[in-house]
C-alpha cells in the first residue's frame, strides 16, 4: 500500500515536471555593448536609420509598429522631405466619401505606420496560427530587452542531434522552449544598405535592435540629460547648504 502510494506521488510529480523539461529554459542572451547604455548613453542614429530599413524590408511584412508616426522619424535625423517620401510609400485608409466608402490614400507624415494586417485573425491566418507581436515596445516587453532581441535574431541554428520539434517550428536556444514559429528573418546580404554598410546578420540585428530601442523609448536621451542636470543641481545645493550651515553656526559655542 505504501509503495503504491509513493509510486503514484512520483508519477504525478514527474508528469507535472514534464512540460517544464520539454519546454527547455531559454539560454541567457549575449550582453552587447550598446551605445545607449549608461548614464551618458545616446542613440547611434546612423545605426537606427539602417535599422528602420531592416524593419521596412524584413520585419514589416509580419510585425506592426502601432505607436510610431512617420513624423517621429525626424528625431532619428531624417529630414522633413525624407519623412514625407517614406510615408508616401504606404497606403492608409482615407476619409469616407459621400457614399460612405473608404478608399486608401498615400500616408502623410502625421499618420501612424500602418500594420501589415487588417486585424489579429488576418495576422494569424498568414502566419500559421501564430500572432506576430507588435514591435513598438518589444525591447521593454521582453526580459533582457535589446540583448534578448539581438541574441534571438542571430541565434537560429540546427537543433541538437535527436531533438525534433513541432512541425513548422524553428530551433532557437534564446527563445523560451527553444522552438519558435518565426523562421530566421535575417540572411547575409539580405538587404542592400543605402550607405553601403556590409549587411551581415550581426550588423542587421544590431541596427534593427537600435531602431526598436528608440521606438520603445524615444525620450531616453532627454530623460538622461534631465537626470544629469538634477544630480548636478543637488550636488551644488548640498555644497551651498553645507557652507550656509557653517556660517549660521560659526558664532555658536559648542
Amino acid at each position: 500500500m505504501l509503495r503504491s502510494l509513493i509510486l503514484a506521488v512520483a508519477l504525478v510529480s514527474i508528469g507535472a515536471a514534464a512540460p517544464a523539461f520539454a519546454a527547455g529554459e531559454a539560454v541567457h542572451p549575449h550582453e552587447e555593448d550598446w551605445e545607449f547604455n549608461g548614464i551618458f548613453g545616446t542613440f547611434d542614429r546612423a545605426s537606427a536609420q539602417r535599422g528602420l530599413q531592416v524593419y521596412r524590408e524584413v520585419c514589416h511584412s509580419c510585425h506592426a509598429l502601432d505607436y510610431v508616426a512617420f513624423r517621429n522619424l525626424e528625431e532619428l535625423g531624417f529630414t522633413e522631405d525624407e519623412v514625407k517620401a517614406i510615408a508616401a510609400e504606404y497606403q492608409v485608409p482615407g476619409e469616407p466619401d459621400d457614399f460612405g466608402e473608404v478608399n486608401d490614400r498615400p500616408a502623410i507624415a502625421s499618420d501612424l505606420m500602418p500594420a501589415p494586417f487588417a486585424n489579429e485573425k488576418a495576422a494569424r491566418a498568414n502566419n500559421g496560427g501564430a500572432y506576430p507581436p507588435n514591435l513598438s515596445l518589444i525591447t521593454k516587453a521582453r526580459e533582457g530587452g535589446p540583448d534578448y532581441l539581438y541574441s534571438l535574431l542571430t541565434g537560429y541554428q540546427d537543433p541538437p542531434e535527436g531533438e525534433d520539434g513541432p512541425a513548422n517550428m524553428h530551433y532557437n536556444p534564446y527563445f523560451a522552449g527553444h522552438w519558435i514559429a518565426m523562421p530566421a528573418p535575417l540572411f547575409e546580404d539580405g538587404i542592400s544598405y543605402s550607405d553601403e554598410t556590409p549587411a551581415t546578420v550581426e550588423q542587421m540585428a544590431h541596427d534593427v535592435t537600435n531602431f526598436l530601442m528608440w521606438t520603445a523609448e524615444p525620450q531616453m536621451e532627454a530623460r538622461k540629460q534631465t537626470g544629469i542636470k538634477v544630480v548636478l543641481f543637488l550636488i551644488v545645493l548640498t555644497v551651498l547648504l553645507y557652507f550656509v550651515k557653517r556660517k549660521v553656526w560659526s558664532d555658536v559655542e559648542h
